[in-house]
């Protein structure tokens, strides 16, 4: 037992953020990493010394994610980085150490991206792009053989290429600057706090997009943001505090919406901020999120 925990721990994380990228799905992902965990204790005392630990854990997780993805329904998906089924992923997840490569596979539209790949294509793009493994590594954590995996390979990163054109938000934060971005997030929240729907637009790109998941509606440019942001009955329409939270990679807010029977501000969202240099590109809204486990109180008091 302590050897196999040994062998788990430090690449659980990496376990985890790779079944969230194949599934798209946080709870899905807890699923094929318990599910893997479990196969892996069952076969490990069969671990050849030659194996590579690693690779063999991955393998695991692979075909997990395989089985689970050939058992449900393909899910539809809307044009640009919308999903109404996405979930957020919090960085915590990936452990305290993790790279900016990390960060950056986790980002909503690369999620997204992949979910458009076929199952097969995903699996070996992330295991050859993400993780590192060789073709003949993934050869044999799938079963293939080396001229398959070359070849889906070059048809996964054409298809990626097309679906998540553009610089992250990591290389897009780090070329804004620390300073730059600090203030962009000061200024957002306070534009919200205080309901300012001129400043909130203004800070918008012409193309911005907002959507709020898992409602299968988006708005586009700002005119359609400006109006639905001030509608009655829309969000404005209510007080608002913002916390500051870390989820995929992005500029991300904890909201909380004034709640006259409770007394008390109460969840209502999690917002990702995708930034361009010109703005900010879009806001994915993510109205069932669960702040508590983005490191968030449940309620805010007046």
């Amino acid at each position: 037992m302590d050897a196999f925990d040994a062998l788990i721990a430090p690449l659980r994380p990496e376990l985890h953020a790779h079944c969230y990228r194949m599934l798209g799905s946080v709870h899905d992902a807890d699923d094929a990493l318990q599910e893997t965990l479990v196969r892996a204790w069952k076969a490990f005392d069969r671990l050849d010394g030659r194996d590579n630990p690693r690779a063999w854990l991955f393998r695991i997780a692979t075909n997990r994610c395989l089985t689970m993805l050939t058992g449900r329904a393909r899910r539809e998906l809307p044009t640009g980085t919308d999903a109404a089924w996405l979930e957020p992923y919090a960085d915590d997840h990936l452990g305290p150490e993790a790279r900016t490569v990390a960060r950056e596979t986790i980002e909503l539209s690369f999620v997204v991206a992949l979910q458009r790949l076929s199952a097969r294509q995903r699996a070996v793009l992330l295991l050859r792009d993400v993780l590192g493994f060789s073709s003949r590594e993934v050869a044999g954590q799938l079963g293939s053989s080396v001229g398959a995996v070359d070849s889906a390979m070059q048809r996964a990163r054409k298809a990626l290429a097309e679906a998540h054109p553009g610089p992250s938000q990591q290389a897009t934060i780090s070329d804004l600057g620390e300073p730059a971005v600090l203030d962009l997030a000061r200024r957002y929240t306070a534009a919200w706090e205080s309901g300012d729907v001129d400043a909130i637009v203004g800070m918008l790109t012409d193309d911005a997009r907002y959507s709020m998941p898992p409602l299968p509606l988006a708005y586009h440019g700002r005119p359609a943001i400006r109006g639905f942001l001030s509608e009655d009955g829309g969000p404005l329409s209510y007080r608002w505090r913002f916390r500051p939270a870390a989820a995929n990679g992005q500029i991300t807010f904890g909201t909380y919406r004034w709640d006259d029977d409770r007394a008390a501000y109460l969840p209502g969202g999690l917002d990702l901020l995708r930034l361009r240099p010109d703005g900010i590109a879009e806001v994915v809204s993510f109205l069932d999120a669960d702040l508590t486990t983005f490191g968030l109180p449940a309620k805010l008091p007046s």
